[in-house]
């Protein structure tokens, strides 16, 4: 049975999800339907910089920031996606809403190196997948929050509070959440 689609929505892992990838973490669904979905973890921060991926792809540093790449899921951790902002397209530039796009290409990155870029972006490694009806069966484990995604929260929250203000969305306080679930 398929739910309605959680597209441009967070998945806000529940304290009781054991599984150490997505402990604690805030994961924006850019695609959902029959076959499954795909999103990007946009609260794991990667060990690599913006200005070490550049360097790594020889282009032309302009940009001059140290922030960490993401790691977006352990599915092709070398394949790198883009979150932007909508005021530009690339090559293999898909929308997820309105405001929020997803752009795969290396046409982004050069333009983001070079400081001709969206205004607003982040950078993620890998990617978060699901087959056809998995994350339903996780969402009825009482694994995952679903909260409507804010664009606020994906480019202009910091990393460290993604989690507690993506839960807040709906009055939800994780630090009152016990990691026990109970069934009646």
């Amino acid at each position: 049975m398929m739910l309605n689609s959680l597209k441009n929505h967070f998945l806000v892992a529940m304290p009781g999800l054991a599984d150490p990838r997505f402990s604690q973490s805030v994961t924006y669904i850019c695609e959902h339907n029959q076959g499954g979905a795909m999103g990007l973890v946009i609260n794991q921060p990667a060990s690599i910089s913006y200005s070490e991926l550049f360097s790594q792809l020889q282009l032309n540093d302009n940009y001059g920031d140290n922030s960490p790449l993401l790691i977006g899921g352990p599915v092709q951790k070398e394949r790198g996606f883009v979150l932007h902002s909508s005021e530009k397209q690339w090559a293999s530039t898909q929308p997820v809403s309105d405001d929020v796009y997803i752009t795969g290409s290396k046409d982004i990155l050069e333009d983001i190196a070079q400081n001709n870029g969206p205004n607003e972006s982040l950078i993620a490694l890998g990617y978060a997948g699901w087959d056809a009806g998995q994350l339903e069966e996780e969402i009825a484990q009482n694994s995952w929050l679903t909260v409507p995604a804010e664009k606020q929260i994906i480019f202009n929250t910091p990393i460290s509070e993604r989690w507690h203000c993506s839960a807040k969305q709906i009055g939800v306080d994780m630090h009152l959440l016990s990691s026990q679930a109970g069934h009646a």
